[in-house]
């Protein structure tokens, strides 16, 4: 999700060896960013919306 995520919302293409160029703290700031933006991550580890019971 993480991958598909960060090369559809900040264009970073994971298997280009960019991430050897970068440090931890770039990759967490984008990792952060897509905690806050819509996006599969996102949808992943957000609590699921319970329907109302009848």
């Amino acid at each position: 999700m993480i991958e598909a995520d960060l090369h559809e919302v900040y264009g970073v293409d994971v298997e280009s060896g960019i991430l050897r160029a970068r440090s931890w703290r770039w990759l967490r700031v984008r990792v952060v960013g897509l905690l806050s933006c819509e996006s599969r991550l996102a949808r992943a580890l957000s609590p699921a919306k319970s329907s109302p019971s009848r």
